[in-house]
């Protein structure tokens, strides 16, 4: 199959390539993808793009995004395969949900600064959606969300809602940890310790902090002690548990011992 050789390419060469791979003499695999089997790629290479933004590495970041595109791309074209929307339609959708959702830059709306920016977004997105209840728009918080992002996302339309959700959970801190402390079997922990990381999440929400990334920067800084402790175990043999306790920060240790 004949594909111009180029220099730079640009979006419209990306939509022939895909219809190529799916082409009847095109690629098997590509011919044999749905939606649901490349949904977790989609996902992962959406997950790499955000870790080249966190490294702040340019030419990472251009490559991820170039797979988050064809990501876009492949989707669609299966869609368009079936006759049930295009590329155009897509395009079409998020420049008009864009200029729809920006008044003050499109309109006539003057806003004081982004917070107000944010609650005319909020507004006009539940308008579009037709939303009639405070719950619907929790509800409307995808559950594929990472645990920490979703728990954040709910408090933040409870606190916008009125329920003062943040504050409240934020004050069961001490007694979901008690909970779950005390808890005994599967189950009961289970849901003790949901409860428990819903407390944490309006804790971090209180002041000010992202409970995700906060844990993700502590997955992180583990794993550097871990690498640590697994060198100092290697030059002096013994214990690597033991090692990797002396390695954390005081205040952890402290934390874990108490």
């Amino acid at each position: 199959m004949d594909f111009p050789q180029k220099s730079a390419y640009t979006f419209e060469d990306l939509r022939r390539l895909v219809a190529c791979l799916r082409a009847p003499d095109g690629c098997p695999w590509d011919r044999e993808q749905t939606h649901t089997s490349i949904r977790r790629d989609f996902i992962e290479e959406t997950y790499e793009a955000v870790e080249a933004i966190d490294r702040d590495d340019p030419a990472l970041l251009c490559e991820e995004l170039g797979d988050v595109l064809f990501q876009v791309a492949f989707h669609t074209r299966i869609e368009e395969e079936r006759g049930r929307f295009s590329m155009e339609d897509v395009l079409t959708g998020i420049v008009r949900k864009m200029v729809t959702r920006h008044p003050h830059v499109f309109g006539s709306v003057s806003v004081s600064g982004t917070g107000e920016v944010l609650r005319n977004w909020e507004s006009i997105k539940n308008a579009v959606k037709g939303v009639e209840s405070r719950a619907e728009t929790l509800r409307l918080v995808p559950e594929t969300f990472p645990a920490l992002m979703r728990a954040d996302k709910l408090l933040k339309r409870a606190d916008q809602a009125g329920a003062d959700g943040t504050r409240l959970l934020a004050g069961r801190l001490e007694a979901s940890l008690d909970a779950f402390r005390a808890s005994e079997g599967k189950e009961d922990g289970e849901k003790a310790l949901g409860a428990l990381l819903l407390a944490v999440t309006a804790a971090a929400r209180e002041k000010g902090l992202d409970a995700e990334m906060a844990l993700l920067a502590a997955c992180k800084g583990f794993t550097e002690d871990f690498a640590r402790a697994e060198d100092t175990a290697r030059e002096n043999p013994g214990s690597l548990a033991r090692t990797l306790a002396e390695t954390l920060p005081p205040a952890l240790q402290e934390a874990l011992d108490g």
